[in-house]
């Protein structure tokens, strides 16, 4: 009898106690995938970091989002350069990598690009398309947004959908980043927000009660378009687990 292939292996990386892959981390599972998550911070000092796995052991990495940023690093330089380079060194052997938002972003400032403080803050659904009537492969959304940072793209970076205040989704070679976050459900949300303090959403001008209920809308489609989002970026990087 002739053995099964191994599973192929994905690190999902956790920068923070809330932030692992949620439905993305289901869909990869869903497609044959043997998923790991690393959490970077654990505590609640955020420079105090886990060690990083070998990337080497792993046929694709997933760098999620965080609440910290890549314009102030030097609130966690005990661990963000390592990723960097480790991100850096991944692209470079032809590993593919899915960022979504600060994974998009540490994918763009590892590869040549740059993140700035973004003008708009967007917090909650925005639609997005191709710009110059281009071809966008992840639909149109809404998508769920929730950044204070924007992603200047290296400059090798194809540009595959904005919207009014940002670039949300580009790929270079075998790496894909997203700012916005496909992976989250109603109950995801909902744990975020419980670490949010009170006034935060007001001065964003979005009430716990407005989010959570857009949340609930938009729970289903989004599931389904998280999912195309994980096949599309598989099928086009050529990782064809089931």
């Amino acid at each position: 009898m002739t053995e099964a292939a191994p599973a192929r292996r994905a690190l999902v990386i956790a920068h923070d106690a809330d932030g692992a892959g949620c439905r993305v981390e289901e869909r990869l599972t869903q497609r044959g995938f043997d998923v790991h998550t690393h959490f970077v911070v654990v505590g609640d000092d955020m420079n105090v970091a886990m060690p990083f796995p070998d990337f080497d052991d792993f046929d694709l990495i997933v760098p999620m989002g965080s609440a910290r940023s890549l314009t102030r690093k030097n609130e966690i330089d005990t661990w963000i350069h390592d990723e960097l380079d480790r991100l850096a060194d991944a692209f470079a052997a032809g590993q593919p990598i899915l960022g979504i938002c600060f994974g998009g972003q540490l994918i763009a400032d590892a590869l040549g690009g740059t993140v700035e403080v973004a003008e708009v803050t967007e917090v909650g659904w925005y639609e997005i398309s191709a710009p110059d009537g281009g071809h966008n492969p992840v639909g149109p959304g809404p998508w769920l947004e929730w950044h204070h940072d924007h992603i200047i793209p290296p400059p090798a970076a194809e540009i595959l959908a904005v919207n009014e205040n940002a670039v949300q989704l580009f790929r270079v070679g075998r790496a894909v980043g997203t700012q916005f976050h496909p992976e989250v459900d109603h109950a995801h949300l909902a744990n975020w927000l419980a670490e949010v303090p009170d006034d935060y959403l007001a001065e964003c001008g979005v009430s716990v009660e407005q989010f959570l209920a857009e949340a609930k809308q938009h729970e289903q489609a989004n599931i389904v378009q998280c999912y195309a989002l994980v096949d599309w970026f598989l099928d086009s990087v050529g990782l064809l687990a089931s």
